[in-house]
């Protein structure tokens, strides 16, 4: 990984944010693999820290020989589990390195996630590709124009389309990201949009990750033509007790630490 001298939160260009995303997650894939891989499984769809699965909320709906489009699949552990559910799954990634654990994982369990290289806010797709789009953590954390990637969904989706993502819940810009009671006590002004840099030795963008505040996103949904059908905050169960960064059943029963929004593009209508 690249070493770290300094954090920083001012504003960062659309380039240089892919640039340091996509070095930070080639340089990250493998320890992030081993540390939650087990816990995301080969083929499971994980939602989230809070361990929401979609076998039992069911967001996408009935998948079977649905064109399902994943939003920053990593390792494709989502779209695989699609895959068993009859779906027809195409994923893509910023992360060659995330990608090649995708491979490593479809020769290991025979089950194949066809996924290419690419940046979520141009998608080499064809308009009208998809029925269902989904991202679980993907891409739209870790890209300076959210409203550029809503716009490519709105494109690749069929009309009537479904789109459900998830995101760290942005009620948690406030506090520090600790999964001890330090993280209990706000700090820091929730409306200050200015992202999370990690710099490097050269004081170059390292790690990029851009916060919008609730209204933010839900004013890009509907600016980006989506409909907004629902969003959840899922509660932390009970007897979940791993944590995973600044997720963690202390912080989890008080305070949100995801929301997932469900969004449609309207049908085309005579």
């Amino acid at each position: 990984m690249t070493p770290v001298s300094g954090v920083a939160r001012e504003p960062v260009s659309a380039a240089s944010t892919s640039r340091a995303n996509r070095g930070w997650w080639d340089a990250s894939a493998d320890d992030y693999q081993a540390e939650h891989g087990e816990f995301l499984r080969d083929a499971g769809f994980v939602w989230c820290p809070e361990g929401l699965d979609e076998a039992d909320a069911g967001l996408l709906g009935d998948v079977a020989g649905r064109r399902v489009l994943e939003i920053g699949c990593g390792a494709g552990q989502c779209g695989r589990w699609l895959v068993t559910q009859g779906a027809r799954v195409t994923g893509f990634d910023l992360s060659f390195r995330q990608l090649r654990h995708s491979q490593r994982i479809d020769l290991d369990t025979g089950v194949v996630l066809p996924a290419v290289q690419a940046d979520a806010e141009r998608l080499p797709f064809a308009a009208d590709s998809f029925d269902l789009a989904c991202s679980a953590f993907g891409a739209l954390p870790f890209v300076a124009d959210a409203g550029a990637v809503f716009g490519e969904v709105v494109r690749v989706l069929r009309p009537g389309g479904r789109f459900v993502f998830s995101v760290s819940h942005p009620i948690r810009w406030a506090f520090p990201d600790d999964p001890g009671p330090r993280g209990l006590t706000a700090d820091r002004s929730y409306f200050n949009r200015m992202p999370y840099t990690e710099l490097d030795e050269y004081g170059a963008p390292c790690y990029v990750e851009h916060h919008r505040t609730l209204g933010d996103w839900v004013g890009l949904i509907a600016a980006s033509g989506l409909e907004l059908r629902g969003l959840l905050e899922p509660e932390w169960p009970a007897g979940h007790e791993r944590e995973w960064g600044g997720w963690s059943p202390l912080r989890g029963r008080i305070l949100p630490g995801t929301a997932i929004f469900t969004c449609t593009r309207p049908a085309t209508t005579g």
